[in-house]
C-alpha cells in the first residue's frame, strides 16, 4: 500500500473533523511559501560591499555619492537610507525608523495565520476526539455490541488528537524560524540606521552637514 492510500485511509478513518484541519494546514503551507519567498527575495537584495561604500561616502560628507549608490541599488538598508536623506532637511532619522517600521511589519506578514493554525489545529484534534469517543459509548449496553465500531470510535478519536497536533508542530518550527529571522532584521535595522546617525555626525563635524542636502528630483 502506498504513502498516499495510507493517508487517505486514515483522512477517512479520523471523522468530519479533519476537513477543517485539512484546510489549516493548506492555509498553513500557504504561509509558509509566501514568507520563504519574502526572505529569499529580501537576502537576494542585500549588498553588502555597497553598504559600505555608501558608509564610507556619508562619513566623507559625500552625499551626492551616497544618494547616487542608494538610487543604483535595491538593497533594503540602503533603500532606508536613501528614505532617511530624502527627509534630510526635516528629520532624517524619523525617517529612517519609520521605513525600518514597515519593513519589519512586512516581515511579519500573515504570520497571525500561522498562530491561529497552531492552537487552532490542537483544539480541532480535541473536539474531534470528544466526538469520536462519544460515537463509541453509543454502543456500549446494547445487547449486540459492535466491537468494530467502538474500536472505530477509539480511532477516530485518537487520529483527529495525533493530526491536530502534527499540524501544530509543523506549523509551529517555521513559525519561530520567521520571528527571529524578524528579530534578526530588527537588530540589523537598528545597528544599521545607528551607525548611519553617527556617520553624519561625523560629517557635520567636518563641515558637510547633511541638512543641507537636497535630494535630486526624480
Amino acid at each position: 500500500m502506498t504513502l498516499s492510500h495510507i493517508l487517505v485511509e486514515y483522512f477517512d478513518k479520523g471523522g468530519p473533523i479533519m476537513w477543517p484541519m485539512a484546510l489549516l494546514f493548506f492555509l498553513a503551507l500557504c504561509v509558509i511559501l509566501d514568507r520563504v519567498i519574502w526572505w529569499v527575495r529580501l537576502r537576494s537584495r542585500v549588498s553588502s560591499d555597497k553598504q559600505e561604500v555608501a558608509r564610507e561616502a556619508l562619513g566623507l560628507g559625500q552625499f551626492s555619492d551616497v544618494w547616487k549608490t542608494t538610487e543604483q541599488h535595491a538593497d533594503p538598508f540602503l533603500q532606508n537610507l536613501r528614505d532617511g536623506m530624502s527627509h534630510a532637511g526635516t528629520s532624517p532619522l524619523a525617517a529612517m525608523q519609520l521605513h525600518a517600521s514597515n519593513l519589519l511589519e512586512k516581515s511579519e506578514a500573515r504570520l497571525w495565520i500561522l498562530s491561529t493554525v497552531i492552537t487552532l489545529a490542537p483544539l480541532l484534534g480535541l473536539l474531534g476526539t470528544v466526538v469520536g469517543i462519544m460515537g463509541s459509548f453509543n454502543f456500549v449496553g446494547n445487547d449486540q455490541l459492535a466491537v468494530t465500531k467502538v474500536s472505530g470510535g477509539i480511532a477516530e478519536a485518537l487520529i483527529a488528537t495525533a493530526a491536530g497536533l502534527g499540524i501544530a508542530i509543523l506549523c509551529l518550527l517555521p513559525f519561530n524560524f520567521f520571528r527571529k529571522q524578524t528579530s534578526l532584521l530588527r537588530g540589523k535595522l537598528e545597528h544599521w540606521i545607528n551607525h548611519c546617525e553617527l556617520l553624519a555626525g561625523a560629517a557635520k563635524a567636518h563641515g558637510h552637514d547633511l541638512a543641507d542636502f537636497k535630494a535630486p528630483r526624480s
